[in-house]
């Protein structure tokens, strides 16, 4: 008996130990498959919100949802249907945080700035920045000197994005940076020189009145009293809220008249402050050749992307207008200068283009 007790000892003891190891399996599966269902939860969560986000970013345009252009590479046909997303932003994303800085739900239209920029004109920038920010502009920075260093103390340089090519132009950065399928989201595209003054300027307004008389291509009318001005159709006038024409006349002749149908008498805006449509700026974007720097000449051409007729289409707005400094950057400009004081010697009159039969 008592063999048989020493016996029975042992193996209660080797059955515990086992019962020990069992359980302490039973516990890292269940440590496993906490941290398991822990990561799945949270990756559910991220994919929820940001589905949620791209829902929200559907609605927010107040002409319904992008364009999507066709895409024309068969090197796409081996992707499952329905995950293609030809379209993107130039929108900042959060990481990690469940919100927004910017929430997109609030608002009902979503626009573009983008301006090439140097640090000399650092003040300038920084107030139509600030500006532009507060009708929720979604900014873009092209620093043409390199200097971006030198903008990180103003208190909205987080908010805006910012790319760095030294010695490049506007149209350079915009062949490279806005392609169509970009900045598919945005209703209207503002592409600005860094030399104006937008005291006198609102960009709600301004969007406001394109809406409504239906201008694909525009501008805002230059301040009489600009230190440059190069066409006289851009010169503002006080009476209207917006015109699509100048009439000209030199030595008894007119040079701008009820006949005239092209730039610059009518269908004209300048490159120096273009405001472009979606849909216009689709078609401007293929105009721009890839080799084009400087961009004179361009502005006579904007016309072919009006959807239309261009005197319809183009216009300059006189209401929300701007001051042109005139400030020449990267080597000085091409343009044939023409002071104001030498523009009113002439005789010029603006009429807006709806007095007369459509």
């Amino acid at each position: 008996m008592t063999s048989i007790k020493s016996l029975r000892w042992p193996m209660r003891k080797k059955s515990g130990l086992s019962d020990v190891r069992k359980s302490s399996f039973k516990t890292k599966q269940l440590s496993f498959l906490a941290v398991f269902c822990t990561i799945m939860f949270i990756m559910y969560r991220i994919t929820k919100y940001q589905y949620h986000q791209e829902e929200i970013d559907k609605k927010s345009s107040s002409w319904g949802e992008p364009k999507v252009y066709p895409t024309t590479s068969g090197n796409l046909k081996g992707l499952p249907q329905g995950i293609v997303h030809a379209n993107s932003d130039l929108e900042l994303k959060p990481s990690w945080s469940t919100s927004s800085s910017r929430s997109k739900a609030v608002f009902s239209n979503r626009n573009l700035l983008a301006v090439p920029v140097g640090i000399k004109q650092k003040h300038n920038v920084d107030v139509m920045v600030q500006k532009f920010l507060q009708e929720n502009f979604t900014i873009i920075l092209f620093h043409y000197d390199g200097e971006v260093d030198g903008w990180w103390n103003l208190d909205w340089s987080s908010n805006v994005i910012q790319i760095v090519a030294r010695n490049q132009t506007k149209w350079w950065f915009a062949k490279r940076f806005l392609h169509p399928n970009i900045v598919s989201i945005y209703d209207f595209i503002f592409l600005w020189d860094e030399d104006l003054g937008v005291e006198h300027f609102s960009p709600s307004r301004y969007i406001e009145i394109i809406k409504q008389e239906g201008l694909e291509i525009s501008q805002p009318a230059l301040d009489p009293h600009s230190t440059e001005i190069h066409h006289r159709i851009t010169i503002r006038s006080i009476t209207k809220k917006f015109h699509r024409r100048v009439y000209e006349r030199r030595k008894r002749r007119a040079r701008c008249s009820d006949s005239s149908e092209e730039p610059p008498c009518t269908g004209f805006v300048e490159g120096m402050a273009p405001v472009f449509s979606r849909s216009a700026w689709y078609c401007t974007w293929h105009l721009i050749q890839n080799d084009l720097v400087h961009g004179w000449g361009l502005d006579l051409k904007l016309g072919y992307c009006a959807q239309g007729r261009r005197t319809k289409k183009v216009g300059v707005v006189d209401s929300e207008y701007v001051f042109h400094k005139g400030i020449q950057t990267l080597g000085g400009s091409g343009h044939r200068m023409t002071k104001v004081s030498k523009l009113q010697k002439t005789t010029m009159f603006i009429v807006d283009f709806l007095s007369f039969p459509k």
